[in-house]
């Protein structure tokens, strides 16, 4: 269950520096946009290692000689993505900067902008779910997990924003990335220990 929740939280990082975001581009938010934008959030991120899981299931009895290797290959490509994403990419007027308008700062008040910013930091979920179903884990339960924890983290994101702004967006997205990475590396570490 640890590791889920790990997991969960790595997962969630990605939606917590939007929320951050928004919740410091949109000082008047109310909490009804701060419920719905988290929901949205934790929906998106409790579907998609479902999706994953389901894909996965298909292609079990081809990989399961190799899917140890698997799990630490697409934990470690989202997490260093995540690392790679926070120390270099450059903000642009797209980006939603506070202020503008963009779909970051007005995201949770707009349902389209809103559902796309869900499925947009959910897609490291769906890579998540496929790894889940190569060491067999139970979705269900990780789903719900992952989905309530994204939920959480959101609430308090959208409040962060509100307070403090967006200092801690870089911080938040690479200390998902390393942890990603470290599960990656437990997940291999337990299966070669087991040969």
């Amino acid at each position: 269950m640890l590791t889920t929740i790990l997991i969960a939280l790595s997962l969630s990082m990605d939606a917590f520096a939007v929320s951050v975001s928004a919740g410091a581009g949109a000082q008047r938010t109310r909490a009804v946009h701060i419920l719905r934008g988290s929901l949205c959030f934790g929906l998106f991120q409790f579907c998609m290692p479902l999706a994953g899981w389901y894909l996965g299931m298909g292609f079990m009895r081809y990989i399961e000689e190799v899917d140890h290797w698997i799990a630490f290959g697409l934990l470690a490509l989202i997490g260093g993505n995540m690392i790679r994403e926070s120390l270099f990419r450059r903000k642009s007027p797209e980006a939603g900067s506070a202020g503008t308008g963009g779909p970051v700062s007005g995201g949770i008040r707009g349902l389209g902008a809103l559902l796309l910013l869900g499925a947009a930091t959910s897609i490291d979920a769906l890579a998540v779910g496929v790894s889940f179903s190569v060491i067999s884990r139970n979705i269900w339960e990780s789903a719900a997990v992952i989905g309530g924890v994204t939920f959480l983290v959101c609430c308090a994101g959208f409040e962060f924003g509100r307070r403090i702004g967006r200092v801690f967006e870089r911080g938040a997205r690479i200390a998902g990335g390393i942890i990603l990475m470290g599960i990656g590396l437990k997940i291999l570490a337990e299966h070669l220990g087991k040969r």
